[in-house]
């Protein structure tokens, strides 16, 4: 099973449990506020802005924290300034790893992702070094259940989409980050329901990984979520669908 699969539904279901909590809910002002800083409140024109906000509907996300967000964004009411900060890395196994995060001190953040690689058995690289290995996609998920291959693929396709596959019980769309919204519509328009949409960083290749490296990886992702200042962390490990069972079942 690929790392991004994987942790997609892993993330996908923490985000629920968070969102219960308001962790989540912090996180995704953090991203409108940065959104709405970078290129304006309008979603007409800001995309980064417009995936926040799909993204903070599909977790309920109260419309006034919404607003107020956008607000300290374009400086209507004030609020703390957040840096885009993304950390190049390597996690158990050799996996590479892109952090991505949005923090009101850099050095702070550095210093607390630096200490959690290092207590998991990962480690920073330098700049640059697994970016590379990734590129930004739209990305969709579609649970086998709701709907056929051929009705997902003939919708994806005829609105843009680049690629679809079957991974365990879902179906996987990819498209550019750009025609994510249209793409999402489409499927949408024909009755076809939608587990999760996104726009997230593909691995161009994976990591095979099993048994401590495995958990290592897994604990170690799921420690650099739990960090208010982490957004994203994408990684390019492989683990199977009979290891992942194993892990779970202990």
């Amino acid at each position: 099973m690929s790392g991004h699969s994987k942790w997609a539904k892993i993330k996908h279901k923490k985000g629920a449990e968070d969102a219960k909590r308001g962790a989540l809910f912090t996180k995704l002002s953090k991203e409108i506020t940065a959104a709405a800083k970078e290129g304006g409140g309008s979603t007409e024109t800001n995309f980064r802005l417009r995936a926040a906000m799909a993204r903070a509907r599909e977790y309920n996300m109260p419309q006034n924290n919404v607003e107020n967000a956008i607000k300290k964004g374009t400086g209507e009411i004030p609020g703390i300034v957040f840096e885009n900060v993304v950390f190049d890395a390597y996690g158990p196994g050799g996996v590479a790893m892109l952090i991505e995060g949005l923090t009101d001190n850099k050095n702070r953040t550095t210093a607390e992702v630096r200490n959690l690689l290092n207590k998991k058995g990962g480690s920073m690289a330098g700049a640059g070094s697994t970016a590379w290995l990734f590129a930004k996609k739209g990305y969709i998920t579609v649970e086998k259940d709701k709907s056929s291959e051929d009705a997902v693929m003939e919708a994806a396709l005829e609105a843009g989409a680049e690629d679809i596959k079957t991974e365990g019980d879902s179906f996987e769309v990819f498209c550019d980050s750009t025609v994510l919204e249209t793409v999402k519509n489409a499927l949408i328009a024909k009755k076809i329901e939608i587990a999760s949409a996104e726009v997230t960083m593909i691995p161009s290749s994976t990591v095979k990984v099993e048994g401590n490296d495995a958990r290592n990886i897994l604990g170690l992702l799921e420690a650099l979520e739990e960090n208010e200042d982490i957004q994203n962390v994408h990684a390019n490990f492989d683990i199977s669908d009979e290891e992942m069972a194993k892990i779970s079942a202990e």
